[in-house]
């Protein structure tokens, strides 16, 4: 392999060049980006960034010992790719072409259309998202977080933080179930009404209000009116892969891959965001959203890449974490068809526990509120599920409907 392109400079594409250069690549390395920054880190923009206790330098990824000698391409990223050839369209007219290619193009924010172009509406995805909603954060303003998952939640954490008047609205009963459960997610829900956050459950939204270019509130369909200043849009996230749209490689609400990466093109894989990937633990592809997959995971993909024997490897169990009112969450495993939840220490009631999620006696995911030393042990200790027996397999599944 004499060159190897990455398209997305975002954390797993940074990681994914990382990944090559440690595992012995020496060619050439180009690095295909849409934003003008060089990889940042993301999870900070919606707290310590957006609060303004760290500076925009503190986001950046990079670090002097890197030694990635690598191509930039900054500034638009790709429009297109022709995956028989590996030839690279990118926006400005220009191609790259490489014997290698590992797709990072990441997701964006899921968007409202009747909210389109509104100034004071604000999505986090970016590092410009961020900087244009800091200023918005005033004391006594009164803000409207749409969508209760962890982008909103932090938030809405923030603005209550500064001073603000905060309603979260959630369209189902509880927040967070899908990923904690619903026993847990009302705990969660707990910390949010204890910090004077108004959390709104169980009905969607009518209406919007407007004055010139600007939200002034919302009708629910219960009826209730909500006054805002602001609104913060948190809705979950779309992959980024309309591009590949008659390249070849086969997308199905995300990037179709087997468990180490391998798209359905031989020398073609896909990491972070817009990567599907098959899990055994559940048994179908999945997009894991989380800071810890991209960088875990990258690796995997690249020696899969610069080697067609790479065996497989079981995957970790996903990780994330969440700072909200000053409680650190974290949470490692996979909750979905748990039968039992046992506390193993501490006290839900303040927010400062450890509890494990069981299915038929075996530990399958583990939730710690300010528990971290506890919460590393029992994550160490999650079941991994067997790795698939041959590649050939994972990729006949990436091919499934």
């Amino acid at each position: 392999m004499q060159t190897l392109a990455v398209v997305g400079a975002s954390l797993a594409g940074l990681s994914a060049a990382r990944a090559a250069r440690a595992q012995g690549f020496s060619g050439r390395l180009v690095i295909i980006g849409d934003e003008h920054h060089r990889p940042y880190d993301r999870p900070p923009l919606s707290k310590d960034f957006l609060l303004g206790t760290i500076t925009a330098e503190d986001l950046f990824l990079e670090t002097d010992d890197d030694g990635l000698h690598a191509e930039w391409i900054l500034g638009g990223g790709a429009v297109g790719l022709d995956a028989a050839e590996r030839t690279i369209r990118l926006h400005d007219g220009g191609t790259v072409t490489a014997d290698g290619i590992v797709i990072a193009t990441g997701a964006r924010a899921r968007q409202i259309p009747a909210l389109a172009g509104l100034e004071n509406v604000s999505y986090l995805r970016t590092m410009a998202d961020a900087q244009a909603l800091t200023p918005r954060l005033v004391a006594g303003g009164r803000m409207i977080v749409i969508g209760a998952g962890f982008i909103g939640a932090e938030v809405a954490s923030s603005a209550a933080s500064r001073g603000m008047e905060v309603t979260m609205i959630n369209n189902g009963p509880v927040p967070f179930t899908a990923q904690l459960g619903e026993d847990m997610g009302s705990v969660v829900a707990r910390l949010h009404a204890a910090n004077g956050v108004n959390l709104v459950c169980g009905t969607g939204i009518e209406e919007f209000h407007r004055a010139g270019n600007s939200v002034t509130g919302l009708r629910l369909a219960d009826g209730r009116e909500l006054a805002a200043d602001v609104v913060v849009v948190g809705i979950g996230a779309e992959p980024n892969v309309e591009w590949l749209a008659g390249s070849g490689v086969e997308v199905d609400g995300g990037v179709l891959c087997d468990a180490m990466g391998r798209t359905n093109v031989p020398g073609i894989v896909a990491v972070g965001d817009c990567a599907a990937w098959f899990d055994a633990a559940v048994d179908r592809h999945r997009r894991v959203e989380h800071w810890t997959g991209a960088l875990e995971r990258a690796a995997l993909a690249v020696q899969a890449l610069l080697d067609d024997d790479a065996p497989a490897q079981p995957l970790k169990p996903p990780y994330f974490w969440s700072d909200q009112h000053g409680v650190k969450i974290q949470f490692a495993g996979h909750s979905a068809g748990y039968d039992r939840l046992e506390i193993e220490a501490g006290d839900p009631q303040e927010h400062n526990f450890l509890a494990i999620y069981y299915r038929e006696d075996v530990p399958v995911a583990v939730l710690g509120m300010n528990q971290p030393r506890l919460f590393t042990k029992w994550r160490r200790s999650l079941a991994v599920p067997a790795p698939r027996a041959d590649t050939p397999q994972g990729l006949a599944a990436a091919t499934k409907p």
